[in-house]
């Protein structure tokens, strides 16, 4: 047997200088190992990211399919089609500028009439996002809501397609002098009924309850009988959707002097909100006044409908 104290060397010296190398190459394989399973991890993420993004290609290119086999009245055009129903949105076309984009009238081959609202860019919403409320607005049926043909997104562009009405909006005529007496009080009480049964559906009898946010006379359409549509119910969702919290928004979508004071100061929306914008249309239709501008002595309508009040009930 070898003597290691004979010859001066430590028995732990010797353990010591096993050990090392040992311990270094264990070391050095869990390395190894740990580097490849981290490649393998990083190429499966890479793997599933490109599967993704094929997926959502895929539903991209299926949605026509889909939202056709959902709601047969619905369809989704082509961008050259709306150019070609708008004569690529020239100023003769145009109908009005709205508080999510420009509205132009447009003419199919088939010969119908179509209203093109081509939404701003301030949406930062994706392709299937954009889809997902679109599906949503598009289920809202009521004789009192504007019927939503269709729709188009191409890279940036994105545009609703609506049923054209022919008598434009309510403030077209309750703040003209010469159309108001087209008004009287039998068909102003009539559009007051068909908004409050419209906002009923939208609030309480739809598939979901929206909240409109943006309720005021240019977007209330009046057919070819005078009956009252609302417009753009639905849009204050997608322009705010990732700006929303519970009831609360970042995003303030809507007119000011419709708003209701929580909503127009803090962000705060409900039911509710549209109830006071409801009132503010209601003193309008009825005394033919803009809320925001000056009423005779008075700075404005609330002022104005008070005193008219307290004249002829205190006579």
């Amino acid at each position: 047997m070898f003597d290691y104290e004979g010859h001066g060397i430590r028995p732990w010296v010797i353990a010591l200088s096993v050990a090392a190398p040992v311990a270094l190459v264990v070391a050095l394989c869990c390395f190894i190992v740990y580097c490849c399973r981290l490649r393998k991890r990083h190429t499966k993420k890479g793997k599933v990211a490109l599967q993704e993004k094929s997926t959502r290609q895929f539903q991209e290119d299926e949605l026509v399919w889909e939202m056709e086999a959902e709601l047969s009245e619905f369809s989704v055009y082509e961008f050259r089609q709306i150019l070609e129903a708008t004569s690529n949105f020239s100023e003769e076309n145009k109908l009005g500028e709205g508080g999510f984009g420009p509205v132009y009238k447009g003419h199919f081959p088939e010969g119908i009439e179509i209203a093109v609202k081509r939404l701003d860019s301030d949406s930062d919403q994706g392709f299937m996002e954009f889809k997902n409320e679109v599906e949503l607005i598009a289920k809202l049926q009521h004789r009192n809501l504007v019927r939503l043909m269709g729709c188009c997104s191409q890279g940036e562009e994105k545009v609703l397609v609506y049923e054209y009405l022919p008598n434009k909006s309510l403030d077209f005529f309750i703040f003209d002098e010469d159309r108001k007496v087209l008004l009287d009080w039998e068909k102003r009480l009539a559009i007051i009924v068909g908004i409050a049964e419209g906002l009923l559906y939208l609030h309480k009898h739809s598939r979901l309850r929206v909240i409109h946010r943006d309720l005021k006379p240019s977007n209330i359409l009046l057919d070819s009988t005078m009956n009252a549509k609302i417009s753009d119910f639905g849009l204050a969702k997608i322009f705010s959707s990732n700006n929303n919290e519970g009831n609360k928004t970042r995003k303030v979508v809507g007119t000011y002097g419709y708003m209701a004071p929580e909503y127009a100061s803090h962000g705060l929306f409900s039911v509710k909100s549209d109830v006071f914008s409801f009132g503010v249309l209601v003193l309008e239709i009825i005394s033919g006044k803009k809320n925001s501008h000056e009423c005779g002595a008075f700075i404005n309508l609330i002022g104005y409908v008070s005193a008219y009040l307290h004249i002829h009930i205190t006579r």
